[in-house]
C-alpha cells in the first residue's frame, strides 16, 4: 500500500489496467472503427468481413454509428470508474466500492442476458472475461473497504 492508499497496489493497479482497457477500448470504438467492425464480426459470425459484406451499405453505417455511440459510452464510463478508483476506492471508500461494483453489474448483467438472449453468446462470454478481470481485484479489496473511514 502507498501512503494514500488504504487498498494494496497490486489491486488498485490491476483495476487501473482494466479501466485503462475499457477506455482505449471504447474510443478505438470511434477511432478505428473498420477494424473493430471487423473484430467484432469475428467474433459473432467467425469472419472478419460477415458485416461489410453481408449487410449492405446502409446496415454497415448503421453498425459503424452504433460502434461509435457504444465507444463514446464506454471511454465516459471508464472515464468515471477512473475517478472513483484514483479517488475515494484508492482511500478505502465503501461508497466508492459499492459505486464502481454497481455500475459493473448494471452493465455485466443486462448486455450479457441480452447478448444469450438474442443468440450472440460470444459477447457474453467477452463480457464475463472483462466481469472477472474487474471481479478478481473487487473481491481482494471487499475488506479493505468495509473497515471504518476515519
Amino acid at each position: 500500500m502507498t501512503p494514500h492508499s488504504k487498498i494494496p497496489l497490486i489491486w488498485f493497479n490491476w483495476l487501473l489496467l482494466v479501466v485503462l482497457g475499457v477506455m482505449v477500448f471504447g474510443i478505438s470504438m470511434i477511432l478505428a472503427p473498420g477494424l473493430l467492425r471487423q473484430v467484432f464480426s469475428f467474433l459473432l459470425f467467425a469472419d472478419t468481413v460477415a458485416i461489410d459484406n453481408g449487410f449492405g451499405a446502409p446496415a454497415v453505417a448503421y453498425v459503424t454509428l452504433i460502434h461509435g455511440v457504444l465507444g463514446g459510452v464506454m471511454f465516459g464510463w471508464g472515464a468515471a470508474l477512473f475517478l472513483i478508483l484514483v479517488g475515494p476506492l484508492r482511500r478505502g471508500s465503501r461508497e466508492a466500492w459499492m459505486i464502481f461494483a454497481a455500475s459493473l453489474a448494471a452493465w455485466y448483467f443486462p448486455d450479457t442476458l441480452f447478448s444469450l438472449w438474442t443468440g450472440y453468446w460470444p459477447n457474453a462470454v467477452l463480457n464475463s472475461v472483462f466481469a472477472l478481470l474487474f471481479a478478481v481485484p473487487l473481491a481482494a479489496t471487499f475488506k479493505a473497504c468495509q473497515r471504518e473511514q476515519v
